[in-house]
């Protein structure tokens, strides 16, 4: 079969195209992006397309990148197509990011092939990804220890991406170009071996040939069927995820935690990695982090919570799940209102004061304190903790560093700049929601007594 005719079943197989649309083709210059550009040029009358192309300038290959230029200018000139050049940085993009070079150049190029189809008005981009991409894709997945999802390898179809050479293979793109005698650019950073897929191409996959010499085909079609698979098996989960959210914003999510404890395993990890997707947070995300939220939700005890990478943390609370990205709050500075109600917005609190003349009653110190009103230094200020604070714990009977304290009673590292402390001049009296300071407890022969109460905030 012909690559024209092999691209247009892809496209209709597919629904790449429907006729009209204004494409973008990304182009390098090599015989992937090239061959594309010719074969979507030769449908360009029959589909009424109107194709633009556009070269990404990693700034990666300054020696090499001033000819590739020249090169697609000319090529495009001569097919009458427009062509424009975009600029990333993707050295200063990976250190910022922490990224690979190949993760950076590839973030930052789909991101200008997406602002470039903006301006323009494009209806679909068009990359020249190929059966071989596909079948190196498949197998450096499975290397990596990939679930069904990533095993489904590249789609043929993304948002405004297109991959209309994704069934073709690589000889029969360098036949096509031969044959037709199109010229191209070789990039000689393909035959480098620093990096894993040009090791696989180069030395894997011709090994794994000589066992299966139609190894690409049988692989893409294995990347079809996870592909088919995946999709059934995301309904499913889309269908269990809409059961299970109790609330959402758009970097937290709560799910109950009930219907999770008796999930089936294999429709549980796809709901906790569509729920970590939901909060913007799966970069650096693998399945033994996913285990690891599902042992918290099988034998956690509320309160428990693991930190995973990219600032994600996971909550068991009492009767929901709680995922988040956002970063922890910091309890701001507020005066005590005496008598009223003092609302602490970023710990979800509201402090209710009175003054009375009952000493009886000491309060739990979690939700309620009394203290001896005529030792108090007012106005009363609440603040979060500041380094060097300390106190003097009821019933432990000696100072103890508060930092000591947030790890003696397991508090968490991301809960403690959020947890309010009540202080009377520069004495830190109540920590709230854990314990009261021996120094200011009410007594009997107290005059007066000041009783606080907790709640949470409506």
């Amino acid at each position: 079969m012909d690559i024209l005719k092999k691209v247009k079943q892809t496209i209709k197989k597919h629904s790449m195209l429907k006729g009209g649309e204004r494409v973008l083709v990304g182009l390098s210059g090599g015989p992937d992006s090239v061959s594309l550009l010719h074969v979507l040029n030769e449908l360009r009358e029959e589909w009424r397309l109107s194709l633009y192309a556009l070269y990404v300038d990693h700034g990666l290959r300054p020696e090499k990148t001033p000819y590739e230029i020249d090169f697609c200018a000319d090529l495009t000139e001569r097919l009458n197509v427009p062509f424009s050049v975009k600029r990333v940085d993707v050295m200063e993009f990976s250190e910022k990011e922490n990224l690979s070079i190949q993760e950076a150049a590839r973030h930052l190029r789909y991101l200008a092939f997406e602002e470039h189809a903006f301006q323009i008005e494009a209806d679909r981009i068009a990359t020249g990804h190929n059966a071989d991409d596909q079948a190196e894709t498949l197998v450096m997945r499975l290397l990596r220890g990939s679930g069904p999802k990533g095993l489904s390898g590249i789609p043929p179809v993304r948002g405004m991406f297109i991959r209309p050479l994704i069934m073709v293979e690589r000889n029969e793109i360098e036949n096509y170009l031969d044959e037709e005698g199109i010229r191209f650019v070789i990039d000689t950073s393909n035959l480098k071996q620093d990096y894993l897929r040009n090791r696989l191409r180069h030395e894997v996959m011709p090994l794994l040939k000589k066992y299966n010499p139609n190894l690409t085909g049988t692989l893409c079609r294995t990347a079809t069927i996870f592909r088919e698979e995946n999709a059934y098996m995301e309904i499913a989960v889309t269908k269990s995820l809409m059961r299970l959210i109790s609330r959402k914003t758009r970097d937290k999510i709560e799910l109950f935690i009930s219907p999770l404890e008796h999930m089936e395993k294999v429709i549980l990890r796809r709901t906790l990695i569509r729920a970590i997707e939901e909060t913007r947070g799966l970069r650096g995300i693998g399945l033994e982090h996913i285990e690891e939220i599902i042992s918290l939700i099988k034998t956690g005890s509320s309160g428990s919570r693991i930190y995973l990478p990219g600032g994600i943390r996971v909550i068991k609370d009492y009767s929901t799940l709680v995922i988040t990205s956002a970063p922890p709050r910091k309890l701001g500075e507020h005066v005590l209102q005496v008598p009223g109600e003092t609302v602490l917005k970023e710990a979800g609190l509201v402090l209710i004061s009175s003054v009375s003349n009952d000493s009886t009653g000491t309060g739990d110190g979690k939700t309620e304190a009394v203290f001896d009103f005529d030792m108090l230094r007012f106005p009363l200020k609440v603040r979060s903790r500041q380094a060097g604070d300390f106190f003097y714990p009821s019933g432990f009977g000696k100072r103890k560093k508060l930092q000591d304290y947030f790890v003696d009673e397991k508090v968490p590292r991301d809960m403690r700049d959020s947890v309010p402390l009540l202080l009377s001049g520069e004495d830190i009296v109540w920590v709230v929601g854990y314990r009261t300071d021996d120094r200011y407890r009410i007594k009997s022969s107290s005059a007066r007594a000041l009783r606080i109460t907790v709640k949470m905030a409506k």
